[in-house]
């Protein structure tokens, strides 16, 4: 503090109640700073805003400041009058005044309860303009804020306390309970700092960076030890702002970073959440929820599996209850995060499994039954966005049971439904997914970027990922609806900033954790595979002009895979899935295939993209798919009139090299094998890869030019080579698939056919002898 500033601050602190008979100010922060004061007040509070500019010391600047919350309380005064203060005191002045409490001042005109009074009243009047939470100056405040909150009094607060109660004992004039008790409030902060605190805090929690500026200045501990030690306003005011800090993009970052404290703070929480009676436990649905881990965290695996385990156990009771809509809202949302940390293992016996999701999907149809043009609540729809998630975690177990696993299936599972459950099951989703469907026919395409329209989609995605032979008819008619709400995401020049926050909340999203657009057709993308495959669905997909949007999608993320550094490897299955789809239409629609000019941009894709992937084992399904897909193509192509484009030859020569690169060049008499390098996916390959080998002797039947290059990249020489040397091929798929790649290069080239002549006579006993149409094309016995 300067010297000189002694001004005694205990008779009227910003924000407290004025004296009687004084004339209050404006009813809220956005009006006049002078509204409801007389003229000469008004006089009066301009001479204390110049003398406040004006001030020379501390001293002088504290006597200003009392005088305008005596005229105005700090409540009422409005931007433009916080601004103006703010420039001649700045927050210089609040953050010396706390640190000169948290010393213990034993000035006697500046006591530390006083100092810290006006301190924190100075910043919450000043944090209620966004623009002053940002400051710099302010965001310096905020361990000392926290240390108050935790703390409460510091001793040297406390012994400065008991030294007033001991002269105001001398004078006869203590309160009646210090006289019994001098310490019965040690330790405990006075009520107004405690709110000033967490309004600053709040506040600053408010701005974009906000969470952050937080959580890098020690809040989440902070505020989990308040919690702990039950501070003043902690429950009231500190655990809604821990959990603004456990959502979105900050949850996962604040559980990594303080797992040690978070985890203690849950586990009471469950406890209490157990002990609680009915209504209580109804109410502490929503805390718990907010300061659930994201699911994959690591810590303490154990201790958190028991919490779940409490809950479920608490939860159980509840949900077999009968509930008004307002209730069982909050309920069937703490259900949903739960199914997101372990799924169905340990929700109960499989009675109570039917129950839960028989009544996530009556609230679904409820929900979503209401007249078009009736807009629902936010509240309404963070229920449903938590039923859907029930949903779709029913649908995973529904439709793929666990069969992999070794040991029995635990009765505390959903996957132990009986079959008459399983249908039951099953049957109260389709009534729920007709109403997501008869909900998404109404919405106007104006409403596309609203995220409760998003998570109502990817509900629905989900249950089309699985099935797509129910409600046949109903999806083929929503396709349009589908196709345009991911064309208008994927299209889209700005990404939707609502539908980030809903990724990021509901932990949702790709690596970036951000909304790219993408999402929404990454989600669909599945159902396309199948639809694809049907011709009814198939036509309807046609006329939305799928094809050129896969192909979009698929040059988009392959500029995302090349982007990330130092990530450039990491395989994303939405596109392979992307190339089935396509795959699907150069299967059955050649027509479309020859004539749409997406398909020529998807070759001079291809032909780019392929010599880059196949250097990458990690992507090596998706080179075969993409392999395969251009030869798909390729094989629809007539030859061309003069020599083939450079882009042309370099996707076929890598291709070759890669379809080679599949078996095992080791020259051995034993059977051949899969190479090392492919041996790993080969479950998820052969398929495509016997494909190709098929197409490519479709493209040798149409492109001519094609058996010069076989020729010149040594590809028939090593492949005859190989087949000669061995004595059978891995299996009998993958011999018929080479035999009629090989049947096509003999009948359409001379050369070739004299190659393949000379080396089966040489070798009369390797696995190339057993390729009996091939040796019937070639005239030998």
């Amino acid at each position: 503090m300067a010297d000189g500033a002694t001004v005694d601050v205990r008779g009227q602190l910003p924000g407290e109640e004025e004296q009687p008979g004084e004339e209050s100010g404006g009813g809220g922060p956005d009006e006049d700073a002078g509204a409801g004061l007389t003229d000469a007040k008004r006089e009066v509070l301009e001479r204390c805003l110049h003398a406040l500019k004006h001030a020379k010391n501390d001293s002088q600047t504290l006597a200003a400041l009392l005088l305008i919350t005596r005229l105005c309380p700090a409540c009422q005064l409005d931007k433009l009058t916080l601004r103006r203060i703010f420039e001649a005191v700045g927050l210089n002045l609040p953050a010396r005044l706390l640190v000169t409490a948290a010393k213990g001042s034993r000035d006697p005109g500046l006591p530390p309860q006083d100092l810290l009074s006006l301190g924190t009243a100075l910043l919450s009047a000043l944090s209620t303009d966004p623009d002053m939470a940002s400051q710099p100056q302010l965001l310096a405040t905020i361990p000392l804020l926290l240390e108050i909150l935790v703390q409460g009094q510091t001793n040297q607060q406390q012994t400065g306390d008991e030294n007033r109660d001991s002269e105001d004992d001398d004078n006869g004039a203590a309160p009646e309970e210090s006289k019994t008790n001098p310490k019965s409030a040690a330790g405990k902060l006075d009520e107004a700092i405690a709110a000033d605190c967490y309004q600053v805090l709040t506040a600053v929690c408010a701005q974009p960076r906000g969470p952050d500026h937080l959580l890098n200045r020690g809040a989440v501990p902070a505020l989990c030890q308040a919690l702990e030690r039950n501070q003043t306003l902690s429950q009231r005011m500190g655990l809604p702002l821990l959990a603004c800090l456990l959502s979105g993009k900050t949850k996962d970052k604040a559980w990594r970073k303080h797992s040690a404290e978070l985890l203690p703070l849950l586990v009471k929480m469950s406890k209490d959440f157990c002990k609680s009676t009915d209504q209580t436990r109804l109410d502490m649905c929503s805390q718990l929820v907010n300061v659930l881990p994201p699911g994959g965290v690591t810590a303490e695996r154990e201790v958190l599996r028991e919490v779940v385990s409490r809950v479920w156990g608490a939860l159980r009771p509840v949900v077999q209850c009968k509930l008004t809509p307002r209730q069982i809202g909050p309920v069937l949302v703490l259900c949903a995060c739960l199914l997101d940390l372990y799924g169905w293992e340990l929700a109960g016996p499989p009675k109570f499994c039917c129950l839960l999701v028989n009544r996530a999907c009556v609230e679904v149809r409820m929900g979503l039954e209401e007249p078009p043009g009736n807009e629902l609540s936010q509240e309404l729809q963070d229920t449903l966005t938590g039923c859907y998630r029930i949903m779709e975690a029913a649908i995973e177990q529904a439709c793929n049971p666990a069969v992999t696993s070794t040991a029995p299936p635990t009765q505390s599972s959903i996957s132990s439904l009986s079959l008459q459950q399983s249908r039951q099951v099953l049957g109260v989703l389709e009534e729920a997914l007709s109403s997501l469907m008869y909900h998404l026919q109404q919405v106007d395409p104006s409403r596309y970027g609203e995220p409760f329209l998003f998570a109502t989609f990817r509900c629905l995605c989900s249950w089309l990922a699985e099935e797509t032979s129910c409600l046949k008819e109903e999806v083929t008619k929503l396709l349009p609806v589908l196709i345009n709400y991911s064309r208008s995401h994927m299209m889209a020049d700005n990404p939707e900033r609502g539908l980030s926050d809903w990724m990021d909340k509901m932990s949702v999203g790709d690596e970036s954790g951000t909304w790219t657009g993408k999402e929404a057709l990454r989600y669909l993308l599945p159902a396309l595979c199948h639809l694809s495959a049907e011709e009814g669905p198939r036509k309807v997909l046609l006329t939305l002009d799928t094809p050129a949007l896969l192909v979009y999608y698929l040059s988009d993320s392959f500029t995302s895979l090349k982007g990330k550094s130092g990530a450039s490897s990491v395989r994303d299955p939405s596109m392979e899935t992307a190339c089935s789809a396509l795959l699907n239409f150069s299967v059955t629609e050649p027509e479309r295939v020859r004539k749409d000019q997406c398909f020529k941009t998807l070759e001079k894709h291809l032909s780019e993209a392929l010599p880059v992937l196949v250097h990458k084992s990690s992507l090596l399904v998706l080179a075969a798919n993409y392999c395969t897909l251009g030869l798909m193509i390729g094989r629809l192509k007539s030859a061309p009139t003069g020599s083939p484009e450079a882009s042309q030859r370099r996707f076929f020569s890598t291709a070759l090299r890669f379809l080679h690169s599949a078996l095992d060049p080791e020259l051995s008499p034993g059977p051949l094998k899969v190479s090392p390098g492919w041996e790993d996916s080969w479950d998820e390959v052969a398929e495509l890869w016997r494909l190709a080998l098929q197409a490519l002797g479709g493209c040798f039947r149409s492109q001519c030019w094609l058996t010069a290059l076989v020729r010149e990249e040594g590809w028939l020489r090593n492949t005859l080579g190989m087949l000669g040397c061995c004595s059978a091929l891995p299996d009998q798929h993958t011999q018929e698939a080479l035999e009629e790649a090989l049947c096509a290069l003999a009948s359409q080239c001379p050369l070739c056919k004299q190659d393949i002549e000379d080396a089966m006579k040489m070798h009369d006993k390797g696995a190339i002898s057993c390729m009996r149409n091939l040796r019937k094309l070639i005239g030998l016995k």
